[in-house]
This record gives C-alpha cells, sequence and structure tokens, in this order.
C-alpha cells in the first residue's frame, strides 16, 4: 500500500500544486467548450465565404459537439488503462492540429471533418479532468475544487460567441479558428510540461514494473491481482454496453440524463438563437451580437458563488448521517436551479422583440445561467454519489445524450424561429425546462426508495455500505483479511452482474488501512490500492 506520506501519492502533494494541476485542467476544458461556440461568431461571414446556407454552416457548432458524445467513450477507458497524462497529451496535440486545419481550409466539406475530428478530440479533458480532481484532493478538498472547477466548462460556451463575435467581424472567422488552435497550443505545451500523471492504479503498476526489474521478482498491484486478466469482450462490454442499460433500466440516470440533455441542448439552441433575436431582429453586428451572452455568465457565475456557500448544507446533512450524507442531499442547490430555468428562459421569450429595451433579454440569461450551472452540478454530484462503482459508465450515459441533444438543437432552431416567431419559438424549450421542474424535488424526496429498487443503484449503495463497515472494523494499524465474507456474496448477488472490472471494485477483501477516510479519498475507486511492498522514491 502508498506508506504514510509517500511522496508518490497524488493526495499528498502540495496544495499549491494540487491547485495549479486544477487550473489547467480547467482551462483545458473551457478551450474545448470555449471553441465549441466561439465558432458562431463567424457565422454570417461564412455562409458568405463559401456560398453556403446558415444551417449547413451552423452544422459546424453540431458537430463539433457530436465529437463530445462518442470521444468519451474511448477516451476514458483508455485514460484508465494507460494513465491520463498520455491520453492528454495525445488528444489535445491533435486537438490543437484539428484546430489549426480549420483556418486553413478552402471549403464547406473539410471544415466540417475537421470540426467534428476537433471535438473527438478535445472532449478528453471532460472525461477525465474531473477523474485528475478526484485523483489529487481529498473529499473535504475535492467538493470546493470540483464547484469552481465545473465554472470553465459552463462558461466556455458563453464567452465562445462574444470573442468569437468581436475577432471574427474584424479579422475574419480564419483568425477565430486560429486562434482556438493557438490557445489549445499553449494548453497542451503547458499541460505536457507540468500535469504529471495522477491515475493511483496506473502510478502504483508502475511502481510494481520497477520493482520487478529491480529485484528480479514479479510484483503487482492489488487492483491487477483481484481483477484478474480481463478479455477484450469483457472491456467492449463494460465501456460501450453498460452505459446504454444504465441508460435505459435504470429511471435515475434516464430521467436525470433527459432532464440535463433538454437545458443543455437549449443552451445550444441558443447560440443560433442569439443571432436571429438581436442581430436579424435588433440590426445588431456579429461582435454587439456576442454581448448578450454576459447575462448567461453572470448567472453562472452567481451559481458557483451559491454552490460553494450551500456547502454547508451538505456538511450538515453529513454530520446528521455518521458523517456520510445520502446522495439526495446534492439535489438540494438543484431544487433551486430547476425554478430558475424556466424563469428565465419564459422571460428572454416574450422581451426579446425589438419593442422591448434589449436590456430586458440580457438580464434574462442570467436565471438561466445560474439554473443550468446549479442542476448540471447537483445532478451530476447526486448520480455518482447514487451510483459510486457505476459512476463512469452512469456520467458516459449522460455524456452522450446531452451532447446529441446538444449537436441537435442548433440544426432545427432557424426552422422552428421562422415558423413560430422568436416569442413561441423561445417558449418551446422553457415548457420543457418547466415539465422537468418537480424532478429534484421527486427524487430528494423518494429518491432514496426508488435507488433500493433499482438494481445497479442497490447494488452501488450495498457496496458502500459493505466498505463502510468493513472499515469501521478497523484502527489505522490494523491489518484484516475479509476474503471470501458474506458481504461479498451480498453484492455480488445485489448486483446480479458479472462484471469482473466494477465488481471488483466493490470487494474489499485485503488491506483496510485508514477508516472510511480512504473511501472519501476516492470513492469512484473503492480498492484504491496498491503494490505489494510499496516502497518510497519508486
Amino acid at each position: 500500500i502508498w506508506i504514510p506520506e509517500d511522496a508518490g501519492n497524488p493526495l499528498n502533494w502540495s496544495a499549491s500544486f494540487k491547485w495549479t494541476v486544477t487550473a489547467i485542467v480547467a482551462l483545458s476544458c473551457f478551450a474545448t467548450a470555449f471553441a465549441s461556440s466561439a465558432f458562431s461568431g463567424g457565422i454570417r461571414e461564412l455562409v458568405y465565404g463559401f456560398h453556403a446556407s446558415t444551417e449547413l454552416i451552423t452544422a459546424g457548432v453540431s458537430l463539433f459537439v457530436l465529437g463530445f458524445a462518442l470521444g468519451p467513450l474511448v477516451w476514458a477507458p483508455l485514460s484508465e488503462t494507460i494513465g491520463r497524462q498520455k491520453v492528454f497529451f495525445v488528444t489535445f496535440a491533435c486537438f490543437s492540429a484539428f484546430l489549426a486545419g480549420c483556418a486553413g481550409v478552402n471549403n464547406i466539406g473539410s471544415l466540417l471533418v475537421l470540426r467534428f475530428f476537433a471535438g473527438s478530440f478535445g472532449s478528453s479533458p471532460f472525461t477525465n479532468a474531473g477523474g485528475v480532481i478526484s485523483d489529487i484532493f481529498s473529499a473535504q478538498e475535492r467538493g470546493r475544487a470540483i464547484t469552481i472547477f465545473s465554472l470553465a466548462p459552463c462558461l466556455g460556451p458563453a464567452i465562445g460567441p462574444l470573442v468569437g463575435g468581436f475577432l471574427g467581424e474584424n479579422e475574419g472567422w480564419r483568425w477565430v479558428q486560429g486562434l482556438l488552435a493557438i490557445f489549445a497550443g499553449v494548453l497542451w505545451i503547458l499541460g505536457s510540461l507540468v500535469v504529471p500523471e495522477t491515475y493511483a492504479p496506473v502510478l502504483l503498476r508502475r511502481r510494481a514494473e520497477t520493482l520487478s526489474k529491480r529485484t528480479g521478482m514479479v510484483y503487482q498491484t492489488k487492483f491487477d491481482a483481484e481483477r484478474g486478466p480481463v478479455s477484450a469482450k469483457q472491456m467492449v462490454s463494460t465501456v460501450l454496453v453498460r452505459p446504454w442499460i444504465l441508460l435505459f433500466t435504470e429511471p435515475i440516470v434516464l430521467l436525470l440524463s433527459i432532464y440535463i440533455a433538454i437545458i443543455y441542448g437549449t443552451l445550444y439552441l441558443l447560440f443560433a438563437a442569439f443571432p436571429i433575436v438581436f442581430q436579424v431582429h435588433r440590426g445588431w453586428s456579429e461582435g454587439v451580437g456576442g454581448l448578450a451572452f454576459l447575462g448567461v455568465a453572470v448567472g453562472m457565475f452567481a451559481a458557483i458563488g451559491f454552490s460553494l456557500y450551500s456547502h454547508k448544507w451538505y456538511t450538515a446533512s453529513a454530520a446528521k448521517n455518521g458523517g456520510f450524507a445520502p446522495p439526495e442531499s446534492r439535489l438540494v442547490i438543484g431544487m433551486v436551479g430547476s425554478i430558475a430555468l424556466p424563469i428565465g428562459m419564459f422571460w428572454f421569450a416574450w422581451t426579446n422583440g425589438p419593442s422591448v429595451h434589449w436590456i430586458s433579454p440580457i438580464m434574462a440569461g442570467a436565471p438561466f445561467g445560474f439554473g443550468l450551472t446549479t442542476v448540471f452540478l447537483s445532478v451530476t454530484n447526486y448520480l455518482i454519489d447514487a451510483y459510486v462503482i457505476y459512476a463512469a459508465s452512469v456520467l458516459a450515459a449522460n455524456t452522450v445524450l446531452r451532447s446529441l441533444f446538444g449537436a441537435a438543437f442548433p440544426l432545427f432552431t432557424r426552422y422552428m424561429y421562422n415558423r413560430l416567431g422568436i416569442h413561441w419559438a423561445s417558449s418551446i424549450p422553457a415548457f420543457l425546462a418547466l415539465a422537468c421542474v418537480p424532478l429534484p424535488f421527486f427524487f430528494y424526496k423518494f429518491g432514496a426508495r426508488i435507488r433500493a429498487k433499482c438494481k445497479y443503484a442497490a447494488a452501488a449503495e450495498q457496496a458502500v455500505k459493505m466498505f463502510l463497515a468493513k472499515a469501521a472494523a478497523t484502527t489505522v494499524t490494523e491489518v484484516g483479511s475479509n476474503s471470501g465474507s458474506e458481504d461479498d456474496v451480498d453484492i455480488e448477488k445485489t448486483a446480479e452482474v458479472k462484471d469482473p472490472i466494477e465488481l471488483t471494485r466493490a470487494k474489499t477483501n485485503d488491506t483496510v488501512k485508514d477508516t472510511a477516510a480512504i473511501y472519501e479519498a476516492g470513492p469512484y475507486d473503492i480498492d484504491r490500492v496498491n503494490t505489494k511492498n510499496s516502497v518510497s522514491g519508486i
């Protein structure tokens, strides 16, 4: 296991270095999200330059976001096999190259293809950044780190049209793509030089390999020893099939993923709607039209402040429940945000006409941005806490569905606005958000009962209870061997899933070294332990 104060353990890095790493991975997510929407700032020039329809040019946004749906299915399992650092190095280099290629193309077909691949490779930080933060921060520190980090992927789409609009208006759309490529390239160099590997199983596997070479004996990590060999079929089943099983068999995952997909799709719908509302109907230029997103950005900043303030509610809930808050406590801020969402959307829908002062529809973006961010944070944390050992698969399902909505919504926006008018067209997503308002309240009240009746959620809860029970029975210096216990059998019966990758994480068959704090330090890898005879400095 990791020895005390092990310098190789990312949890023991200095606070300043942890926050440096967090800043870089957050900026990487910001760069990808920023690139997704900055493209919309040059749509008018692209239409004239390539003699293409607005709908075809808008596909440049949709295809980029479609890449978000496909990329994580590859990058997530790959990062757990070869490490997060190598995946970032390769994918972000390709991301920068594809963006640079976008700046030099001479036909719309090549531009759309390059945008799709840029989105696919650029999505890797979305997959791995949360894992990096989980790797380097304990649970007590992680809450604030994730909240601050989450501002990056939310703020990027809101800032993109502003920068892209002014730059595209003054320097041309090629410079928009060039700026994105330069920004991504700088972050690629910075991340490659500064951010080391953080994923514990990979670090410990390297340590075991080093020990084997030095001593001539065979060393293996506990995780690899217990998991055993994993076939390609088993890996494909876990990575590609499991997310869809969870999405369509677990009502919690399905309903909350649809909710997130609707508001995420609405955000990208605005990238096509705002030019219609502010540029076509009010006569604003592309640059000034991008300023309309400032209201959304203000709401997002307010949401982060509110989330940090509300952390005390989660702490109080944990204190009342023996130090382990129920997953439903994560939904409190989402309940507030779910009400703010339709308020902002209806406000925008019925004040966006040229007869109403321009400040009103821009101000309407604030409650929308606030609601989007709080609901996104709330639902994501709830799904992680509710599914623990299946969190990666659940988040993959959520990411794929919301990315599909984000890719589809901009494509029909112009048709919808032309047919229905700016008021009723803007009201349709508002009505959808209004219909979803009861969801956080419903799961807050009945979530525990529903989880008990869902196969995967019940299995995850059983795994957590099993681990906490075993951890409570040990002391800091105690070494326990519990292989073959009834708890191990129960979790397999409860899960009824023959998956050696995820079931192994639910078992604690060997050393338990630090009460429940070990679980809190890395809930995504319950058996986040370790090599035999770990040696400091290796």
